[in-house]
C-alpha cells in the first residue's frame, strides 16, 4: 500500500496511552515520590510499576539507571486498526519490529523521528469514552469541607495524559497525526501543542513541548475534585515535595491543576475536568497566543518549568 493509497482513505487511530517507561536514577526515592503522591507502587524484578488503587492495569514501569530519560511510550489499539497504523507507521518512514513475544499483527514498535520508542499493541482502551461527573458544591445545610484530621489521602483514578519534548514541534504534529491518527487540538506555535485520540479521549492523549531535544516533562493524574488537587498539593508539600507550580487553570484543556516536581525535574500533575472530545466530535483546533499556552489563572510560572533536564 503506497503512500496516497493511505492518505486517501480514513486514518486509523490509536485509542490511548497503555503505558509508558522512564529511566530513573534511584528507585528507592522513586517509590516514595510516587507513593507520597498517592499511587499504588510495587516493585517487581527490579523495576517499579505504577498503579491506581481502584484499576489493577500498570500505567508506568521505572528502571534503575544512571539518569532520568523517557524509555518508551506503549499505545493501545483496536485489533482491526492495526493493519492500518502499521501501513500508517511505514508510509511515514519507519521501520517497523515486532514487540518480543507477540506477532506483528498483535503489536509493533518503532522509533519515532525524534528517536523516542514506541510500541503500538492490541489491548483494552484504558481511558473513558465521556467525561466523567464533577462535583459541584454542596446542599444547603451540608458541611462542605471535612475536618483536617479526616482529610482522606488523594489517590488518582487512572493516567489522563503525558507531554514530552521535542526537537521539532510541528514535525511531531504531523508524524503522529500521519502515523498513528492522533488530532491536533491545540497549538501554541513554537511552544506547545496538544493531540487527541480520535475513539472519545480528554482533550489531549499527549503533548509535546518545544526543545532541543526528546525529553519527558510531565504525566498528568485524573482525580475527583478540586479539593483532591489541594490535599494532594498539601500533602506533598508536607512530605518534603515542596517544589511544584499552582493551584491553577489552564486555558487550552481547561482542567485544574498542581505540578509537583520529582527530584529529577520532571513532574507529576495533579488534573481535574479537563475538557473531553467524544467520538466523531470535530473538534476545532486552534493556534493561539504565547499567554494562553500555560494557564488561565494561578501563581507565576517557575522559571525552569518547560527546561529539558534530558537535553
Amino acid at each position: 500500500m503506497d503512500t496516497q493509497d493511505i492518505n486517501s482513505k480514513q486514518k486509523a487511530s490509536v485509542h490511548s496511552i497503555d503505558h509508558y517507561v522512564l529511566d530513573v536514577p534511584d528507585l528507592k526515592i522513586a517509590k516514595k515520590f510516587y507513593q507520597d503522591f498517592g499511587l499504588d507502587v510495587e516493585e517487581i524484578n527490579g523495576r517499579l510499576i505504577l498503579k491506581t488503587f481502584n484499576d489493577p492495569h500498570v500505567w508506568a514501569y521505572l528502571y534503575a539507571a544512571e539518569k532520568k530519560s523517557l524509555k518508551k511510550i506503549a499505545f493501545g489499539a483496536f485489533a482491526e486498526d492495526m493493519a492500518t497504523l502499521r501501513e500508517q507507521v511505514i508510509s511515514s518512514g519507519c521501520i517497523v519490529i515486532p514487540i518480543k513475544g507477540m506477532p506483528l499483527e498483535q503489536g509493533f514498535n518503532f522509533t519515532d523521528p525524534d528517536g523516542v520508542n514506541i510500541d503500538v499493541f492490541v489491548c483494552p482502551k484504558v481511558t473513558p469514552y465521556e467525561k466523567g461527573v464533577t462535583i459541584g458544591s454542596n446542599r444547603d445545610g451540608i458541611r462542605g469541607a471535612p475536618f483536617r484530621q479526616d482529610v482522606p489521602t488523594t489517590h488518582p483514578r487512572r493516567l489522563s495524559h503525558i507531554l514530552i519534548f521535542t526537537s521539532d514541534i510541528e514535525r511531531s504534529i504531523h508524524f503522529y497525526e500521519d502515523a498513528l491518527g492522533l488530532k491536533l487540538s491545540d497549538y501554541s506555535k513554537d511552544a506547545v501543542a496538544f493531540l487527541h485520540a480520535t475513539h472519545g479521549a480528554d482533550h489531549h492523549t499527549i503533548a509535546f513541548a518545544q526543545s532541543t531535544a526528546k525529553g519527558f516533562h510531565h504525566s498528568s493524574w485524573d482525580v475527583a475534585s478540586i479539593d483532591e488537587i489541594g490535599i494532594g498539593a498539601k500533602n506533598m508539600i508536607d512530605r518534603g515535595w515542596d517544589k511544584g507550580w499552582g493551584i491553577g487553570r489552564h486555558v487550552l484543556g481547561s482542567n485544574y491543576f498542581y505540578y509537583v516536581r520529582d527530584p529529577w525535574g520532571s513532574y507529576c500533575e495533579y488534573s481535574y475536568d479537563i475538557d473531553f472530545i467524544p467520538e466523531g466530535l470535530k473538534w476545532e483546533a486552534g493556534t493561539h497566543p504565547a499567554e494562553d499556552s500555560l494557564y488561565l489563572w494561578g501563581p507565576n510560572v517557575p522559571d525552569d518549568f518547560v527546561q529539558n533536564f534530558e537535553a
